[in-house]
């Protein structure tokens, strides 16, 4: 397919969706019910379907490959959506495969944003788009972030285009302990949220600790008012599910639950828990909260305090999603430093740059670089390619798709950015991005650059936000 002929079909998914991508929940098939009585096949499945795209090679690019490694004057081959081969510049190029010459940039994985809200705060940011928290309840674990996402959201597009981002995980707010269920999305253009889901991604449940939960439900003179409240509903609610959960696995007639169906899947392992925390003594009581109940912490979220147990998140197999240098704008902000990311990445802890913020997603690059710096600062050596990790294979990894993306490795799925100069220079922006190896942006084309459904027909569509 020519250029033309993508860039046309882009522009008519962007106004009318794309044939290729489902309007609605997936029909039930028959593997549902080969599944034993007790467990419930998740409703909502996925329709993504990728975009049709050219099997391509870029040539003389630096390559970050994602996992800590760099190549010089390096290849990287795509075909059928997948990574099909890396490697240096003696690497041999198919007859077939479109030729990019990428001499003088650099190429990574796409970026992955593991802390998001596109799609349910939208912009524009009107109290009637305000879907994020369902602040009407402490514990909330039957409702799902899904359900809330604008899929025309301009953010979306803007996160692509400037950002690099091609996928992101998209979280309740942080008003409730148990705030519910995330969505990992594919950073692609869909009339539905199940046209965007990514395939096979676990579920995650959204969990806060400290003073949010406990400013908004003691505001309403009800528990919690208190950390020491946070941690009791905390407790008594896991101890119910439990309960349910032994009662679902024992073959006998139950009562389905929505909010117990989510926790169960969270014990059985299936459901990873991303959690909104900030001081390292509450992440320390936490992990102690989660080996009583018998579920793992896959990330805390924000986790200005981190660098104060860098070990004991290490030791527990942890990641911590960060800003670079997000402070003081509440007391549990007050003793973050900007060394923070360094820190744990110095004691072998696993290091994320996070953005919970519309136009910081845009910017991850950068704000990894600033994190890179202030430990360079400190004496640290972390390489330019090790810093790529915190923004690809890390997120991956506590999303749980690390199989599938996150890295340039062939039998991947091929989302890459081309960036006009060194991805960690204030400098350099995405230059052309692929996502399951279909150019979704290309700074050179104006008929590759998105366009949402809200901005049809005002002025500057189409341009670079």
């Amino acid at each position: 397919m020519n250029m033309n002929k993508l860039a046309l079909l882009f522009l008519a998914a962007a106004v009318a969706g794309c044939a290729a991508q489902g309007d609605g929940p997936a029909t039930a098939t028959s593997k549902a019910a080969e599944k034993p009585a007790a467990k419930v096949e998740a409703p909502f499945a996925s329709t993504y379907k990728a975009y049709p795209g050219t099997a391509t090679a870029i040539r003389n690019v630096t390559i970050y490959d994602g996992e800590g490694g760099r190549i010089d004057n390096g290849v990287v081959l795509m075909s059928g959506g997948k990574i099909s081969g890396i490697g240096g510049p003696d690497m041999a190029i198919p007859d077939n495969m479109l030729v990019v010459d990428g001499r003088g940039k650099f190429v990574t994985p796409g970026i992955i944003d593991i802390h998001s809200h596109l799609g349910d705060y939208p912009t524009p940011s009107v109290e009637a788009h305000d879907d994020g928290n369902e602040a009407t309840s402490p514990t909330t674990p039957e409702v799902w972030a899904e359900h809330s996402v604008w899929p025309q959201d301009p953010g979306f597009s803007r996160a692509l285009t400037n950002g690099g981002i091609t996928s992101l995980q998209i979280l309740p707010g942080s008003a409730n302990l148990m705030g519910g269920r995330s969505v990992v999305l594919k950073n692609v253009y869909s009339r539905t949220v199940q046209g965007m889901k990514f395939p096979g991604a676990p579920y995650g449940l959204k969990m806060a600790c400290g003073e949010n939960p406990k400013r908004v439900y003691g505001s309403k003179g009800r528990m919690p008012s208190t950390r020491m409240g946070n941690l009791a509903v905390n407790r008594q609610t896991w101890i119910k599910a439990q309960e349910y959960k032994k009662k679902r696995d024992s073959g006998k007639e139950f009562t389905r639950d929505l909010g117990m169906e989510t926790l169960a899947g969270v014990l059985d392992g299936d459901i990873l828990i991303q959690n909104h925390c900030y001081r390292a003594d509450e992440m320390a009581i936490v992990l102690d909260m989660a080996k009583e109940f018998g579920y793992k912490v896959t990330a805390f979220h924000h986790a200005v305090e981190s660098y104060k147990i860098a070990d004991l998140l290490r030791d527990n197999g942890v990641c911590s999603a960060v800003w670079a240098d997000w402070w003081g704008f509440k007391m549990e902000a007050y003793d973050a430093i900007p060394e923070n990311a360094a820190i744990l990445h110095n004691s072998g802890a696993c290091v994320i740059i996070h953005s919970d913020d519309e136009n910081q997603i845009q910017r991850l690059n950068q704000e990894a670089a600033k994190a890179q710096a202030d430990g360079r600062r400190m004496g640290f050596k972390i390489s330019d390619a090790d810093v790529i990790t915190w923004l690809t294979y890390n997120p991956a990894k506590a999303l749980g798709i690390a199989d599938k993306t996150g890295s340039l490795k062939p039998g991947k799925m091929a989302d890459v950015v081309l960036w006009n100069g060194n991805p960690l220079s204030v400098y350099s922006r995405p230059d052309k991005v692929w996502i399951d190896g279909a150019m979704m942006y290309d700074a050179a084309n104006p008929r590759l650059r998105p366009v949402s459904d809200f901005e049809l027909g005002q002025p500057g569509e189409g341009d670079v936000k």
